[in-house]
């Protein structure tokens, strides 16, 4: 795990009483989302300390910026720099426990006939770590020059098909597409061995320069239905690898986010998450955000400007494919109140499994 050490300066001016405050302060916000107050403060810490000396403390504390009073008379509430200094001087981030790492190996594996399917792997993975972290979880993939291995067309109706694209990796993705009027199985048989005999091994781009160089002969070998069909397919897989389509986000558990939502700010927020996570924009972000350093990386409120409107804090680390390249990342979404020091572990460890199976 790799998280950024907190100020030289404000660890400093901590000691083991103002220490020991904070740190109850921030455990309790992660726990129940409320403030704590002075009065309740002094029953629950090892030292002996009045109600009027924990306010004295909380005081140095809020010059410090580390927490904030919500309303006047209230308890304390950490801030975002907080959160931080909490997440890098006093969480304890241990190995995962045998319990998550049980229920993530049961989501995230292989299928069978199906093994490195993208879109299973991803929403299994995304489902995951949702269910277990009572965030939103998240998966990204990025699709640049793939290769086609193998592509079949599967009639599903009169005037539907399944397009079954295969990709180097294994990786299985299924479209439906419009038949056009009167296509017969052998022509479907037909379109599916031109694309496997010329265009396989192909990237997107030397396909599409492929098939213009193959024009004549398309003409010459295939009738105008399969003609179609050829284009068909190629469309299709554009359609999955295109550089604008070049990403995929799987968000599984957007529910979660609702519980605990005190009022109309709060979903305001989370609309702004949403509309976030909707952007295209967004995924090129996410990949970004998971690539500026190695392991787990933890985002609090504004420091990730991606989500900073909505105050969400985002726990991501990236995996990769066998060239050891980062080919997409895992992560929880949520409020800033997330259980971090269960959370990183288990977002750790889904990377690497999906690394495992992604090679």
């Amino acid at each position: 795990m790799v998280l950024r050490s907190p100020g030289p300066d404000v660890q400093a001016a901590l000691d083991e009483r103002s220490g020991e405050v904070f740190r109850r302060i921030v455990e309790s916000y992660l726990e129940s989302g409320e403030p704590l107050g002075s009065r309740n403060l002094s029953r629950i810490l090892p030292m002996s300390l009045s109600p009027a000396s924990v306010r004295n403390v909380m005081s140095d504390l809020e010059e410090l910026g580390l927490i904030y009073s919500p309303h006047v008379s209230a308890g304390r509430l950490p801030t975002q720099l907080g959160l931080r200094f909490f997440v890098d001087a006093f969480m304890q981030v241990g190995n995962i426990s045998a319990e998550d790492r049980a229920s993530i190996e049961r989501h995230v594996r292989p299928h069978g006939q199906k093994h490195g399917a993208v879109e299973t792997m991803m929403s299994e993975a995304s489902q995951a770590l949702s269910g277990m972290s009572r965030g939103a979880g998240l998966v990204i993939t990025t699709k640049n020059d793939a290769v086609l291995k193998h592509v079949e067309f599967i009639r599903l109706e009169p005037t539907k098909a399944l397009v079954v694209l295969v990709g180097d990796h294994d990786q299985v993705e299924n479209r439906i597409i419009e038949l056009p009027a009167g296509v017969t199985s052998s022509q479907l048989t037909e379109a599916a061995n031109f694309l496997n005999a010329h265009l396989a091994g192909n990237t997107l781009l030397e396909a599409r320069s492929q098939l213009e160089r193959l024009r004549g002969e398309i003409s010459r070998e295939l009738d105008r239905l399969s003609q179609d069909l050829v284009e068909r397919g190629l469309a299709v897989w554009s359609g999955d690898f295109e550089e604008n389509k070049a990403t995929r986000l799987i968000v599984r558990g957007r529910a979660n986010l609702l519980e605990g939502l005190a009022g109309a700010d709060d979903i305001d927020r989370l609309r702004l998450l949403f509309d976030d996570l909707e952007r295209k924009e967004s995924l090129i972000e996410l990949l970004n955000l998971a690539e500026t350093g190695p392991g787990v990386r933890i985002f609090i409120g504004s420091e990730n400007k991606l989500f900073s409107l909505s105050g969400s804090s985002l726990i991501v680390a990236p995996y990769r494919d066998g060239d050891d390249k980062i080919v997409g990342a895992v992560g929880v979404i949520g409020p800033t109140r997330l259980n971090y020091s269960r959370i990183v572990p288990m977002v750790d460890y889904t990377a690497q499994l999906m690394s495992r199976l992604s090679r």
